[in-house]
């Protein structure tokens, strides 16, 4: 027999598709940064041994039983909400993820909304560029203090933490986190960045500002909705970073355009790559498009992860990171 067929769904760096070349392995590679259609990834799903898949691309019951005798969907991505696991763990089918190779990365982009919103640096650039400054004014765009002001990390696992770390260390903010369900974060970490465990509600009562960490799942979607933007304070800023649907994108519009809270910054969104209508209207709001991992380094650092996770087990060895 040959080697098992692979197919790529979507443009990655050359690291990547060099390692699966290097194996011999029959590849099919969507060699375009546009992703595939639905009915265009049905067919690109056929006949493969393993897939490397995006997060937009949708791992659904009518998907696996499209890609017979595939025995691992290797996703580009730390993130693993666009795939059935259930359907998978029913198949035998391997699920990988590329985590930890985009901790810094996103926990870098984290800081630059909290600081870039705080400070109103995307309306105040506009407005040097459309020549409306005539000079230094004390009056003029006044923003937030970030140095000594509380963060709250919502979901304090790796990139949560390295953010809280950037903060404490950095900027000297107090540091308050809400763990939910999951196991809070390892007590010699806490004592390092004098982190506190609360709960959701007294963290959006006392931050000055929110970043939202967590995974997105049944219990996380629409975490942050009405109620929960009306315990934050008329100042204060939320980051996301996370996954879109963890806010309630309607809500935070309404939010921000009343000044329930004092701004956003977010890098991911509801329903990608549309954006909630009012949202793009409000100066109090900035908007990057899903950028948290966009280094040469790290997307790199995500291919040849996700290559070496497709690899091993088409190898019938353990993948370096598995989610199933």
């Amino acid at each position: 027999m040959g080697k098992p067929k692979i197919s790529v769904t979507r443009q990655i760096p050359q690291a990547g598709i060099d390692l699966i070349e290097a194996e011999g392995f029959d590849l099919r590679y969507n060699n375009e940064d546009l992703a595939l259609t639905r009915e265009e990834l049905l067919d690109y799903v056929k006949g493969a041994g393993g897939i490397v898949t995006m997060l937009h691309d949708r791992v659904d019951v009518e998907l696996i039983e499209a890609a017979k005798g595939i025995q691992v969907f290797s996703n580009y991505a730390v993130g693993f909400n666009n795939i059935d696991l259930d359907a998978c763990r029913k198949r035998g089918i391997r699920v990988t993820n590329t985590p930890e190779v985009l901790t810094v990365a996103t926990a870098d982009l984290a800081m630059t909304l909290l600081l870039a919103t705080a400070r109103r640096v995307v309306e105040t650039d506009v407005f040097l560029r459309e020549g409306k400054w005539e000079g230094w004014s004390p009056m003029l765009f006044h923003g937030q203090d970030v140095t000594g002001k509380t963060l709250g990390i919502i979901g304090p696992g790796r990139i949560g933490q390295a953010v809280a770390e950037r903060a404490a260390h950095g900027f000297k903010m107090r540091i308050l986190f809400t763990c939910g369900d999951d196991p809070p974060p390892p007590v010699a970490w806490q004592e390092s960045v004098g982190a506190r465990g609360v709960d959701l509600d007294t963290l959006l009562a006392e931050s000055d500002f929110a970043s939202i960490h967590t995974p997105l799942n049944e219990k996380t979607h629409h975490l942050i909705g009405n109620r929960e933007l009306g315990l934050m304070k008329r100042t204060a800023i939320l980051i996301n970073t996370a996954r879109g649907p963890i806010v309630d994108e309607k809500a935070l519009v309404e939010a921000l355009k009343s000044r329930t809270i004092g701004g956003a910054g977010l890098d991911v969104f509801e329903e990608e790559p549309k954006i909630c209508p009012g949202l793009t209207d409000l100066p109090n709001s900035v908007l990057l498009p899903h950028l948290g991992s966009a280094t040469v380094q790290t997307r790199t650092d995500m291919a040849t992860l996700a290559a070496r996770n497709l690899i091993a087990v088409l190898k019938g060895e353990e993948p370096p990171r598995a989610v199933v």
